[in-house]
């Protein structure tokens, strides 16, 4: 694997993990307070700290996603490295696009 590639991947699978345990703590906090999905809402409209939050989880779950998809087309399929590398980039371009897509609903007023 190409060193560089190995070190985006793991950067960004350090910037998820606390990411992803603050999110649960979203998702615990908001279940057990009961609040309902308009209520989520309310709280988020307009924020720039949760615009930023989830904006910069979108981003690095869309190059990690992107680098694994690499990997596994790499060693699953005799692929050429051209359709391997293209697959690769659209799949991490449609996983930003829609994640950014999803932040923006939550957050835009």
């Amino acid at each position: 694997m190409n060193v560089r590639l190995y070190l985006w991947q793991r950067f960004t699978a350090m910037l998820m993990a606390p990411l992803v345990l603050v999110h649960l703590a979203v998702i615990i906090y908001a279940t057990r307070r009961g609040l309902s999905a308009a209520d989520i809402l309310a709280r988020t409209r307009g924020s720039v700290a949760w615009a930023a939050f989830y904006g910069t989880f979108v981003l690095a779950a869309a190059v990690h996603a992107s680098i694994g998809v690499r990997t596994v087309l790499l060693e699953w399929t005799r692929w050429p490295a051209f359709r391997r590398e293209l697959l690769a980039v659209l799949v991490g371009l449609l996983l930003a696009a829609l994640g950014v897509r999803a932040v923006a609903a939550v957050v835009l007023p």
